[in-house]
């Protein structure tokens, strides 16, 4: 049981499934990404998975992320980074609070875990947000269009 599973809050749906946790590197992040949304579309269906407008919104955000981390020249992560990544952890946890595609996706593919894993490391970061593009690209690339 992973830490950070959301809670059913009783509702008797939510079936816990044990996930190996993923270890991102730099070689792997683009199939563990591609094996994330496979696993989506064959447990849900293509239609039922994460839409383009909330990818939209999720990207966006790790755009600015990237955008600014690349431009850092420390390795350690300055302030303004680290808001924006808690802010964005936040706004996840909220969506998939919301919508139950979202909870699917950010349970999946361990978004939560991956941001907690970042800590101040620029590289981790980077590497995070290249995670996340490879997310949306297979999204887009396997799941079709939004109905």
């Amino acid at each position: 049981m992973g830490g950070n599973n959301f809670n059913s809050r009783g509702r008797g749906n939510s079936v816990e499934v044990n996930r190996t946790p993923i270890e991102l590197t730099d070689e792997n992040y683009v199939s563990q990404a591609e094996a994330v949304i496979k696993r989506l579309i064959d447990e849900n269906g293509k239609n039922k998975i994460l839409t383009t407008s909330k990818i939209r919104k999720l990207l966006a955000m790790i755009s600015d992320m990237y955008t600014k981390a690349k431009r850092l020249k420390s390795n350690t992560l300055n302030s303004d980074l680290l808001t924006k990544i808690q802010y964005f952890k936040m706004h996840t946890v909220y969506e998939a609070g919301r919508e139950s595609s979202v909870k699917k996706f950010v349970e999946e593919a361990q978004i939560t875990n991956q941001i907690d894993k970042i800590k101040t490391d620029r590289e981790k970061l980077i590497l995070f947000c290249h995670y996340m593009e490879a997310l949306v690209a297979y999204r887009k690339f396997l799941g079709g269009r939004d109905e």
